[in-house]
């Protein structure tokens, strides 16, 4: 006996929208040039991996973008996954009264020649393999041919029509100071304590060359227009050493950390240049080198101590200073 078609409704664009939402999806801006060598970018949350061999990725683009044209004569485009730290930027690429995208955003051209954008999570340069019609949209199909880490944020991610932060609550912790001052010291000092003996069994010169890298980038921002540039690099000096140690548990927690990090010398703890702490970052560099694991750690132990005990008066003395409410 035959079954009864179900009558299918139509589809409510709306609410269509509106389920696709529950998806949590990352944030990227795909950037390209035009024929003139003009940078040019957009935000999309459509990418996605397609094949690891080949190496191929995907986006797709509404054909009423006004990009439709330079991204159909384009060879290459660039996908650049943004971290929770730049909401801004994916709201500056979204935006249709921006007519320099570019204006003001930090970024270096690729071996393709395409715009990478600083300070992302991730960078991957492609040359278009294939292309294909679809509804309202057309699907740009990749081969990437260039990769680049970059920061250790975490992701911006895109959730039910705004963004959400991956660590929020975290965050807000730390803002509202419910983490300890001791706490997360001795949180830093076991965590990058074993991390610190792991990198001098198990790291490469070359992730020893990254920690080091991490160390110059700190001394070279110094001013006080810096402190972003110096936040980051000394995030990346923590999460290098995660990496060297090789061991994804503490790595994973080692992210936390970053995150706790980055939130206290932006919102919390007064930060000022130190140059007085740089012999201790080139001696945890010359101890992973030398393999010497317990003058690692106690260079890291000593680099906690005098930053910390720098904080706590710098927050005594602005505590001193604060007017006084009658």
């Amino acid at each position: 006996m035959n079954q009864p078609t179900p009558h299918a409704e139509p589809i409510d664009p709306k609410l269509f929208r509106q389920l696709l939402g529950c998806f949590p999806t990352g944030v990227a801006v795909i950037t390209t040039r035009t024929p003139d060598g003009t940078p040019v970018g957009l935000t999309c949350n459509s990418f996605s991996s397609v094949s690891l061999e080949p190496p191929l990725v995907l986006f797709s683009l509404r054909k009423a973008s006004s990009l439709l044209g330079t991204f159909v004569e384009a060879d290459s485009f660039a996908i650049n996954i943004l971290s929770q730290s730049q909401d801004q930027l994916s709201g500056r690429f979204a935006s249709s009264r921006i007519a320099d995208k570019f204006e003001g955003v930090a970024w270096r051209p690729g071996p393709l020649g395409t715009p990478l954008v600083d300070d992302c999570l991730a960078s991957f340069e492609c040359r278009v393999h294939a292309r294909h019609e679809a509804g309202d949209h057309e699907i740009f199909i990749g081969e990437v041919k260039h990769m680049r880490s970059g920061c250790a944020d975490h992701a911006l991610v895109f959730y039910k029509g705004a963004y959400m932060m991956l660590a929020e609550s975290l965050r807000q912790r730390v803002l509202e100071g419910q983490l300890g001052t001791v706490d997360i010291d001795e949180a830093y000092r076991a965590l990058y304590g074993k991390l610190l003996r792991l990198a001098c069994e198990r790291a490469t010169p070359e992730e020893v060359d990254a920690i080091e890298a991490a160390v110059e980038e700190i001394e070279q921002h110094q001013g006080a227009d810096a402190l972003p540039r110096r936040i980051e690099a000394t995030a990346r000096f923590f999460s290098s050493i995660s990496l060297a140690g090789h061991n994804e548990a503490l790595r994973l927690m080692a992210q936390t950390m970053t995150t706790v990090l980055r939130e206290r010398m932006t919102h919390v703890i007064p930060v000022r240049p130190r140059p007085d702490v740089f012999p201790l970052r080139r001696k945890v560099v010359q101890c992973l080198r030398a393999r010497d694991a317990e003058g690692a750690v106690a260079a890291l132990d000593e680099l906690i101590t005098m930053l910390r005990r720098d904080g706590a008066a710098q927050a005594e003395e602005a505590a001193e200073t604060a007017p006084v409410e009658h």
